[in-house]
């Protein structure tokens, strides 16, 4: 069930492509609201909308706004040329989109023939929180970084900020929308096709993987949307590709079960990744690092993966004078600093494999 209520545009308080959002009268109260213009046409004040009110009145976080039903001034509104491909299929917001697959693509033929990574690194993370300290921890290497968004989250690309921070800035470059996800620069079936054009149309030398913001927990082993990242670790194998299992690591989480690495983290590695990926640690000081290594010795993991210890701290200096905001769960770089340490060892690792360099993998004694 929706929760639904009829308002009226009071103001625009922000613009990006494919996103606006507004101040909105809902029942006497100024309340905030947001618009995909590709979903329900061009919204200005004035104009009365149906709003989508659940989450604000759940009080949820990321995602918590009225969004954007219907305009209802907004008359009628033709359909644009061009693809095929449904996404949101079977909603009353479906999308069409021309999927990178499909006949009427320019890039129909490159993607049939497409069917390897050619032993690219492929970052597979989980929280959306990764994506932005990645691509400036890999910015001086003059590198086309290609983002390949899954549907584990929220489905516009639009919604993220750091995308279009990180546009802007030419720190990355395509992006790609699998599954229901989309608004990227390409759109993708599912993430087997949206890999391959990251490589073979974006010409891609990295591709990081993972869903937008909004990742879904629940406190359980299996209920949490982060489960993807093992089955993308096994794609990026079947397709040839070098895959980096990026863990969720972190030692001011309240809850114990995100305490070194996360439950989350853990089970996949444990579970649902069956190959023999790359698995980057940041070098850390005695308890955190002793903490570590029981949990993998505990879940078994020291003897699947190839773990790569680096030491990144010099690079969380380009996070604190970038521009951008940095955060994961609210938490600062400062309040944070061993999951970003994770993030700068992991995309040293990918630097290496890029540069053809020794990578320091560890072992049990």
């Amino acid at each position: 069930m929706i929760e639904i209520r009829q308002a009226i545009i009071i103001e625009e308080t922000f613009s990006r492509p494919g996103i606006k959002g507004f101040m909105a009268a809902v029942e006497g109260r100024e309340e905030p609201c947001i618009a995909y213009p590709d979903l329900v046409g061009e919204v200005k004040p004035g104009d009365r909308v149906l709003l989508n009110t659940t989450a604000q009145t759940l009080g949820l976080g990321t995602g918590g706004y009225h969004y954007v039903i219907a305009n209802l001034d907004g008359g009628n509104r033709e359909l644009p040329a061009g693809g095929h491909i449904m996404k949101l299929r079977y909603t009353p917001l479906q999308i069409k989109v021309l999927s990178v697959e499909e006949d009427d693509s320019p890039y129909h033929e490159e993607m049939v023939k497409a069917d390897s990574l050619q032993g690219i690194p492929v970052l597979v993370g989980t929280l959306h929180s990764m994506l932005a300290p990645l691509c400036i921890f890999l910015r001086d290497m003059g590198l086309k970084i290609a983002y390949v968004m899954t549907d584990g989250a929220a489905l516009p690309i639009a919604f993220s900020q750091n995308v279009d921070w990180l546009k802007r800035e030419g720190l990355l470059g395509t992006t790609i929308t699998t599954g229901h996800a989309y608004g990227g620069d390409l759109e993708a079936v599912n993430i087997y096709s949206g890999l391959l054009a990251a490589r073979q149309v974006a010409r891609a030398d990295v591709i990081i993987v993972a869903m937008g913001p909004g990742i879904v927990g629940t406190g359980t082993r299996w209920g949490f949307s982060g489960v993807e990242q093992g089955e993308i670790l096994n794609a990026v194998d079947t397709l040839g590709g070098q895959p980096i299992a990026v863990p969720r690591i972190s030692f001011a989480d309240a809850r114990a079960r995100h305490r070194g690495i996360s439950h989350h983290s853990l089970t996949v590695l444990s579970r649902i990744c069956r190959v023999n990926a790359l698995l980057p640690l940041p070098q850390l000081e005695g308890e955190q690092m002793d903490l570590i290594f029981e949990q993998l010795i505990r879940e078994k993991i020291f003897d699947r993966y190839q773990l790569c210890l680096e030491d990144g701290r010099e690079d969380l200096a380009h996070l604190q004078d970038c521009g951008l905001k940095i955060t994961t769960m609210g938490r600062r770089v400062e309040q944070e600093k061993e999951y970003f340490l994770t993030l700068a060892a992991a995309a040293r690792v990918a630097r290496k494999l890029v540069n053809g360099e020794e990578l320091q993998t560890i072992g049990l004694a």
